[in-house]
């Protein structure tokens, strides 16, 4: 049973900003002065990260329509189902918010088994690559495999290391 999705962010900024709400250029500048800082994980991002990540959004996206899910979003939020205090190294001023799942409207969140760039490009036939879940299916999905920040806390098992949650929907954030 998942009770809380777990959102990290760095604590100068605040919770679910989000480069895909910008305008490319606006995007690509916020990441290049990031880079120039190196300030935490996202200092490390390819060149082409924000074009890769807007395509594999927009696939996401696409995948839980056929799925029956109701985006209002273009682009999501994310968070993780369960804990994984690892992510707060992501950030220079780390810090962890949780929601309980029941503020989610289910037909606003999706899931990838592993983070969804990983999940979508890795190509080592394991099931849930290229594959995007409903709540009712990641269940499913976790008895099958387990949560990945229990069997691969260290990474050394491959890519997953958390069950990726994109939120939709700003509505269940605005409150925070």
């Amino acid at each position: 049973m998942i009770n809380f999705l777990y959102h990290y962010f760095d604590e100068s900024t605040g919770p679910f900003r989000n480069l895909s709400d910008l305008e490319p250029e606006q995007a690509e500048q916020v990441l290049d002065e990031i880079r120039v800082q190196k300030i935490g994980f996202a200092s490390k991002r390819s060149k082409d990260y924000l074009t890769i990540r807007r395509s594999l959004e927009l696939k996401a996206r696409e995948l839980f329509i056929l799925k029956g899910g109701k985006p209002i979003r273009g682009f999501p939020h994310y968070m993780t189902v369960g804990e994984c205090p690892w992510l707060l190294g992501w950030f220079e001023r780390g810090k962890e918010l949780n929601i309980p799942i029941s503020e989610f409207d289910p037909y606003t969140i999706s899931f990838t088994y592993g983070d969804l760039f990983p999940t979508m490009r890795y190509q080592d036939g394991k099931k849930y690559r290229g594959q995007v879940y409903t709540l009712n299916e990641i269940y499913q999905i976790i008895n099958e495999f387990g949560l990945p920040q229990v069997w691969n806390r260290d990474g050394k098992n491959g890519p997953e290391r958390y069950i990726e949650v994109q939120v939709w929907d700003d509505k269940p954030l605005t409150a925070r």
